[in-house]
């Protein structure tokens, strides 16, 4: 045998490995409960693309979007703010910081929410969502992700993501566009900033 008999030989048994290789594949995943859905399209054109891609803010939309939470930018933080629900707890603020973070300053009226410890806050919080129209749950903002764990957690606890709005930007966000800022236990009467 010359070497293009035998390199022929060789590529016709590769081609037929592939081939049988490609029918068990698919038949396996066709029979597989956790089999591909080969006719499903996953990437849609309106999904997130190259050129919005590495945007933080629409990184973090889309997961919350996959859980049914809402992400809240600055303007819509502001409306919530400054809405007379807000005064009644049909609005609620959720701030998933630590205890000392939140006692150094918070949103106005935000209910604390550890998430590393909700044993001692979660009565409290869910008793405040049950009744509210929309809840905003914000941590530092920028890397912090507490205010999507403390969401995601609210939301496993039964309150519908509808409701969940996750402030990306956070108390540094919020304190840089000179929002006023309460100090101490929460309705305090103490802030830095002018009080609402």
């Amino acid at each position: 045998m010359d070497g293009s008999t035998q390199a022929r030989k060789v590529l016709l048994e590769g081609l037929f490995v592939a081939v049988i290789g490609a029918v068990v594949a698919l038949a396996a995943n066709r029979f597989s409960p956790r089999g591909l859905n080969l006719t499903r399209n996953y990437f849609p054109a309106g999904g997130v693309t190259a050129t919005n891609a590495s945007s933080p803010a629409n990184l973090l939309a889309a997961r919350l979007q996959e859980r049914g939470i809402h992400l809240a930018n600055s303007n819509q933080v502001s409306q919530f703010f400054t809405d007379p629900r807000y005064g009644q707890e049909l609005i609620v603020f959720i701030d998933a910081r630590d205890e000392q973070h939140y006692l150094d300053g918070h949103i106005p009226g935000a209910c604390l929410f550890d998430y590393y410890h909700p044993e001692k806050y979660i009565a409290t919080v869910l008793q405040l969502c049950q009744t509210a129209e929309q809840i905003v749950v914000y941590c530092n903002g920028g890397d912090c992700e507490d205010s999507v764990f403390a969401a995601n957690m609210l939301r496993d606890a039964a309150i519908p993501g509808e409701k969940l709005f996750v402030y990306g930007g956070g108390i540094a966000e919020w304190t840089t566009n000179g929002h006023p800022v309460e100090v101490g236990p929460r309705h305090s009467g103490q802030f830095k900033g002018a009080p609402k």
